[in-house]
């Protein structure tokens, strides 16, 4: 493995624990619950892929835009 690669995991890793702690709060549903919905996203698969660079947004506008492209989660 690179240093490139472990610092994009990293990254990635944290960015995933601050969705599902944003959309537990915004949305007041338990950690539990928000892991759930963000897992069975269409996002977490954009994410993990890395496609458009969807994954160096701010976690505060993926989860407003996971809440309202994704309403049947909630």
């Amino acid at each position: 493995m690179t240093d490139g690669y472990v610092l994009e995991n990293i990254y990635q890793e944290s960015l995933e624990e601050d969705i599902v702690r944003y959309l537990s709060q915004i949305q007041g549903i338990s950690l539990e619950d928000a892991m759930d919905k963000y897992y069975r996203s269409k996002l977490s698969e954009k994410i993990h892929e890395g496609r458009y660079g969807i994954q160096y947004l701010d976690y505060r506008n993926l989860v407003e835009a996971l809440i309202k492209t994704e309403p049947e989660l909630f």
